[in-house]
């Protein structure tokens, strides 16, 4: 049963001839007494929710500052790879110019070779990229994913607030 302040402060007892009816007054205590058992009950497992739901939004945080570390770190990869690359395309150049010069034949053949080479550099960056791509989607979607929970825990977070308000 809900007993509200009001209901306390109208609540009148049949007056009998040494006071109030014990019988009236002990009822309503036990009504008291049960209300506030059962709204301690209920803070006490708002309370526990309440502990849950922060604990829920720290590992969340948690989680987020990894996947930003992840991206960071994996953006820092693939520039990294693409100054390698780069050094490595011109080497290879270098290379082949110095050899052409010397003989046409073997120009010819390693300029074939670093045709290939690049050829397969470009092949790698581009699975490299569409694989980071597919990760980062990956990411995206898992960061989309939790926006309903989010809700729900900003949602009970009001509640709280206004149960708070109202004590």
């Amino acid at each position: 049963m809900s007993v509200s302040k009001i209901d306390l402060l109208n609540k009148r007892f049949t007056k009998r001839m040494f006071g109030y009816s014990r019988l009236e007054v002990d009822q309503f205590l036990l009504e008291v007494a049960e209300a506030m058992g059962a709204m301690a009950d209920n803070q006490k497992e708002l309370r526990k929710k309440v502990k849950r739901l922060e604990s829920a939004v720290s590992e969340y945080r948690k989680r987020d500052e990894t996947l930003r570390d992840t991206l960071m770190s994996t953006q820092k990869m693939v520039d990294d790879l693409k100054v390698q690359a780069s050094r490595e395309a011109q080497i290879i150049m270098d290379e082949a110019r110095s050899k052409a010069e010397s003989t046409v034949q073997k120009g010819h053949h390693r300029l074939a070779q670093i045709h290939e080479e690049i050829e397969a550099l470009k092949r790698q960056r581009s699975q490299f990229e569409i694989q980071l791509k597919s990760l980062l989607d990956s990411h995206l979607k898992m960061l989309d994913y939790n926006d309903p929970e989010m809700e729900k825990i900003e949602e009970m977070e009001s509640k709280l607030t206004y149960l708070k308000k109202a004590e």
